[in-house]
């Protein structure tokens, strides 16, 4: 029984390894954010900064970046029913381009704006092509 435990271990390895794939330097994609289940038994006053942090904290877990920029009409649609009121969800797009300063920490950043959508209802995570 130990060979064929060490032979699977040793193929989920193989399996592991294969799929590491690098992204590109350029990438657009689509998505929905729930705020709603991030605002769960937090106070009033830090319903909108944390609901901007959990947007940042998204894009810069899925685009693999640590500079995060947010676009104001984005900023503006989270704080547009108060600190206390943050949207149950927001539809973003996430862009991440090459940085054009030679001093940057990092060669890629994400901009983060704004696709008003009717209704959330049926969007899925899409990938977007480039303007």
């Amino acid at each position: 029984i130990g060979f064929f435990l060490n032979r699977a271990r040793e193929h989920s390895t193989m399996v592991k390894a294969d799929k590491k794939k690098a992204m590109p330097d350029t990438v657009c994609m689509e998505t929905t954010i729930h705020l709603h289940k991030h605002m769960v038994r937090r106070t009033f006053k830090y319903r909108a900064p944390t609901a901007v942090k959990k947007v940042r904290a998204h894009a810069e877990r899925i685009m693999k970046t640590k500079d995060v920029r947010l676009d104001v009409r984005l900023n503006k649609y989270i704080w547009s029913q108060g600190v206390k009121g943050v949207p149950t969800r927001v539809r973003v797009r996430m862009d991440r381009k090459i940085n054009e300063d030679e001093a940057a920490k990092e060669k890629t950043y994400t901009l983060v704006t704004l696709v008003p959508v009717e209704s959330f209802k049926g969007l899925e995570t899409k990938l977007v092509e480039q303007e």
